[in-house]
């Protein structure tokens, strides 16, 4: 790789913000429903697991990026809530799978009308800075996105 010019570290903080903009919504989201950050995070992915993967402890961990232990405790506080409940696995005792509740449910389906509703107004500022960093691997393979504009030119980036 050649060395970074200014339009890659513009690219990149753009993408940066943009993709910081939305966090930052979805945390204040979260958090008016009485929710932290990371417990609507696993709300969505036990509900959003891929097809055929089963809730246990180790996948959702690996989805959120968390430590087994932090997972654990996460999963405690939103039992307590009663957001999420535990079973054992039919098929093996020793594997504890998590399961939305129905009031979990409800939480998590606020929340992400919320997020597509959010998503459908910002996504396009954050595709777009997306696309200038990976023009040049699509450009190779054929693509015509390209780090083409210097900032605040031709894009809503630095709107609202």
């Amino acid at each position: 790789m050649q060395a970074l010019s200014d339009r890659h570290y513009w690219a990149l903080a753009e993408f940066r913000y943009q993709l910081r903009r939305f966090l930052r919504r979805s945390e204040e989201a979260a958090r008016a429903t009485g929710l932290e950050p990371q417990q609507h995070q696993l709300l969505l992915a036990i509900r959003g697991l891929p097809e055929g993967r089963d809730p246990t402890i180790g996948q959702l961990a690996e989805r959120l990026q968390l430590q087994h232990h932090s997972l654990v405790g996460l999963i405690d506080r939103l039992e307590r809530r009663g957001l999420v409940r535990r079973e054992r696995a039919a098929a093996d005792r020793r594997r504890v799978h998590v399961y939305l509740t129905e009031e979990g449910e409800r939480a998590l389906r606020e929340l992400s009308m919320f997020h597509w509703q959010e998503l459908q107004s910002i996504g396009p500022g954050l595709v777009r800075a997306l696309q200038r960093i990976v023009a040049p691997a699509s450009r190779r393979r054929g693509g015509r996105h390209a780090i083409s504009q210097p900032p605040g030119q031709g894009d809503d980036a630095t709107a609202g």
